[in-house]
């Protein structure tokens, strides 16, 4: 597939743009820094765009069958501003698969409690976490977008690429330990299935160990 990947530089973002490429897609990474990235392959073209600026990645975007958002701010204003940009400039080039990384703040760790709402939740969390909630309630009202919002586990580090790993929709995902964890590398196996065979359209899901 032709797909175009915001913020392929990032954490995130550089593990699907590795497991995207990996698979044969062909790729344009959209990222601030193209100096960051340091992967080359025939399949991928890199081009510089600011992702909160709706006219400059307009273009960038066309000719791609999807979009995956892997856009990271800390605080909400900016993400809103991005995700909102994001949307637009993808209807705006006709392409209608639009595929984003979340947090899992909004994620239920009990009925109707959220777990960015928790007493436990890190101070130092909190930015981002509202940041991609409110992000993804955007991505939500989206009606015309095949959409879909990935959550990851509680942690989500650096890691393995095992291809094992469990399936959620709203709450947090736990092993028999009570441990919520997946890798970068396992995440992004999670979403380029998601692109290549799409079972949660309109929908958000989580996965962990």
């Amino acid at each position: 597939m032709k797909v175009a990947i915001i913020g392929a530089s990032g954490f995130i973002g550089s593990a699907i743009l590795n497991e995207a490429l990996s698979r044969g897609h062909e790729v344009t990474a959209i990222v601030r820094h193209p100096e960051k990235i340091t992967v080359t392959n025939a399949h991928l073209t890199v081009k510089k765009g600011d992702a909160t600026n709706e006219a400059e990645i307009t273009p960038l975007l066309a000719g791609n069958e999807a979009v995956i958002s892997a856009y990271s701010a800390h605080d909400s204003a900016t993400y809103v501003k991005a995700i909102n940009a994001i949307i637009n400039a993808t209807k705006k080039s006709g392409i209608k698969r639009l595929i984003a990384v979340s947090g899992a703040g909004s994620l239920e760790i009990a009925p109707g409690v959220q777990l960015l709402d928790t007493p436990e939740f890190p101070a130092e969390w909190k930015g981002g976490a509202t940041a991609t909630r409110d992000a993804f309630n955007v991505i939500k009202q989206s009606t015309d977008l095949d959409w879909t919002v990935i959550s990851p586990a509680m942690m989500i580090e650096p890691g393995e690429r095992t291809g094992k790993f469990r399936l959620g929709t709203n709450q947090v995902v736990f092993n028999d330990k009570g441990e919520s964890k997946i890798s970068s590398a396992d995440y992004a196996v999670a979403l380029v299935d998601e692109l290549e065979q799409p079972k949660h359209i309109k929908q958000r899901f989580t996965l962990a160990y």
